[in-house]
C-alpha cells in the first residue's frame, strides 16, 4: 500500500504528539460513537413517527374534520408509513455502507486500485480525479435500487409516479453527462488547488466554489433544467386571468422575474409546486402544470404570494450565506486535517507519509462531515419552519389568509402529507411546519 518505506523522513508535521496510533484510535472511537449516536438517534425518531401516525390513522383531527375525508386522511397515513419504513431501511443500509467505506477499510481499497492503474496513466492530478469519479460511480450504482423501488415502487403505488422506465433512462443519461461535464472541471480545479495554492489554498477553493454556486443560479434555470422539462411562458390566451394577477401581486411587491413559466412536471410525477429559480436578471416564477390544475386563480395568487415573502425577507441570500459559512470552515478545518496522518488512519485508510491524499482527504470529509454534522439538523430545521411562517404572514398581507389555507389544504390532500407526524420527530426533521401549526398561525391571520 502506500505506507513509507524503510529510512524515508515524513514530510507530514508532527502536530499530532508523539503516539499516533494513540490519535488515530482516538478519530476511530470518536467517529464510531458519534456514527452509532446518530442512527440510533435517526431509527428511534423514525419509529415513533411510525407509530405516531399509525396510531392516529383511524380518524380525521377534529380541526380538519370538515375539510379532509377519512379516506384522504387514511391515504396519507399510509404514504408516510410506507416511506418511513423505507426510510428504516435506506438509513441502516447507509450506515452499513458508511461503515464498509471507512473502518472496513473500503475506501483504502478502491484508493489502492485506482492508485496503481491511475497514477503512471495520468499522474497525481488524473488520479485524484479518478478516485473521486470511481467513489461516485460505486456509491451511485449501490444506491441505484433503492432509488427505483422508492420511484417504481411506493410512488407507482399511491399514485404519484408518472415516470416511465424510457424517461427514468433518459434522466439517468442526461444527469451523468451533465453532472460529469460540470463536476469534473470543478474537482480538477479544486484539487489543483489543494496541490499549489499552498497552506491557504482553502480560500481559493471557497472562491471558487462561492462563484461556481452564484454561476449555477444563472446556468441552472436558462441552461441545465430545460434538458430534463419543458418550460412554456404563461400566456395571455390559456392564462390570461392569472397572469394578470400574478404579475400585479409581483409589481406590488417589487419583485422583476426574467418571465413566467408553466413546466410539465406531470411527466415525473403526480407531485404539485412553484417555485422561484434563478439569480438577478435571470429570475423566474415556475409553476408546475399540476399546480394550475388543482388550485384556483386566488389560490395561486396566494402560494405566489407565499414565495414572495421568502424574497421579501430575503431567506434564500440568508440561507446561501449560512452554506457558504459552513463551506469556508469545512475547508478550513480539512486543510488542516489532510497533514494528519490520524486523520486518515482513524477513518480507515493507509496515509501516504510523503505527502497528504488531496482526493482522499475530500471523500473521507465528505462521507465523516454528515455523521458530526447530523445533531445540528434540529436547529437548521427550526430555522426553515420560522422562515415559513414569515412568508405565510407575509402572503396574508399581499393576498388572502382563506386563500392560502385552502390552497395549503388542497396540497396537503393532493401530496398525503400526514395531517398527525410524531411532534419530536417535526422539531428534528421538519422543514415545514406541521399542517396544524401552519393552518392555525394563518387563522390569527385571518
Amino acid at each position: 500500500r502506500s505506507s513509507r518505506a524503510p529510512g524515508e523522513a515524513a514530510i507530514f508535521p508532527r502536530a499530532i504528539g508523539e503516539n499516533p496510533q494513540m490519535h488515530s484510535l482516538a478519530v476511530t472511537s470518536a467517529f464510531a460513537a458519534t456514527l452509532v449516536a446518530m442512527l440510533g438517534t435517526r431509527l428511534w425518531l423514525i419509529s415513533r413517527q411510525i407509530r405516531h401516525v399509525a396510531q392516529h390513522r383511524g380518524s380525521v383531527p377534529s380541526a380538519f374534520a370538515d375539510v379532509v375525508s377519512l379516506e384522504a386522511h387514511q391515504k396519507a397515513a399510509d404514504y408516510t408509513i410506507a416511506r418511513q419504513r423505507f426510510e428504516l431501511l435506506t438509513t441502516a443500509w447507509g450506515g452499513a455502507m458508511l461503515l464498509g467505506w471507512t473502518l472496513l477499510g473500503g475506501l483504502d481499497a478502491v484508493n489502492v486500485v485506482v492508485r496503481d492503474w491511475a497514477l503512471p496513466r495520468w499522474g497525481d492530478l488524473g488520479y485524484q480525479i479518478a478516485l473521486l469519479v470511481a467513489v461516485s460511480v460505486i456509491g451511485s450504482v449501490i444506491d441505484l435500487p433503492f432509488d427505483l423501488w422508492r420511484t417504481f415502487r411506493i410512488e407507482q403505488q399511491f399514485g404519484f409516479n408518472r415516470m416511465t422506465w424510457a424517461l427514468w433512462l433518459k434522466d439517468a443519461l442526461v444527469g451523468t453527462v451533465v453532472g460529469a461535464a460540470v463536476g469534473i472541471p470543478l474537482m480538477a480545479l479544486v484539487l489543483w488547488l489543494m496541490a499549489a495554492a499552498g497552506a491557504l489554498w482553502w480560500l481559493w477553493a471557497f472562491a471558487v466554489l462561492a462563484g461556481f454556486t452564484l454561476l449555477m443560479q444563472v446556468l441552472y434555470p436558462t441552461v441545465i433544467a430545460p434538458l430534463f422539462n419543458k418550460f412554456k411562458p404563461l400566456d395571455d390566451d390559456t392564462h390570461g386571468p392569472l397572469k394578470g394577477r400574478v404579475q400585479a401581486l409581483m409589481q406590488r411587491c417589487g419583485f422583476k422575474a426574467q418571465g413566467l413559466y408553466v413546466m410539465d412536471g406531470s411527466k415525473r410525477s403526480a407531485h404539485a409546486n412553484a417555485y422561484f429559480t434563478g439569480f438577478g436578471a435571470s429570475k423566474r416564477v415556475v409553476f408546475f402544470d399540476t399546480l394550475l390544475s388543482r388550485l384556483s386563480t386566488e389560490e395561486i395568487e396566494a402560494v405566489l404570494a407565499h414565495e414572495l415573502g421568502h424574497f421579501h425577507h430575503r431567506h434564500v441570500p440568508k440561507r446561501l450565506v449560512t452554506v457558504m459559512g459552513v463551506w469556508l470552515a469545512s475547508l478550513a478545518l480539512l486543510g488542516w486535517l489532510m497533514n494528519q496522518p490520524s486523520f486518515y488512519a482513524g477513518l480507515g485508510v493507509q496515509p501516504n507519509m510523503m505527502a497528504p491524499n488531496h482526493g482522499l482527504a475530500l471523500l473521507l470529509l465528505t462521507l465523516a462531515g454528515p455523521v458530526f454534522g447530523f445533531f445540528i439538523t434540529p436547529i437548521t430545521a427550526a430555522v426553515s419552519r420560522r422562515h415559513e411562517f414569515e412568508a405565510d404572514a407575509y402572503a396574508s398581507q399581499q393576498a388572502r389568509a382563506s386563500d392560502l389555507k385552502s390552497a395549503l389544504l388542497k396540497l396537503f390532500e393532493d401530496n398525503a402529507t400526514t395531517l398527525t407526524p410524531d411532534p419530536l420527530y417535526v422539531r428534528f426533521h421538519y422543514s415545514h411546519p406541521p399542517a396544524s401549526e401552519r393552518l392555525a398561525a394563518l387563522h390569527a391571520h385571518s
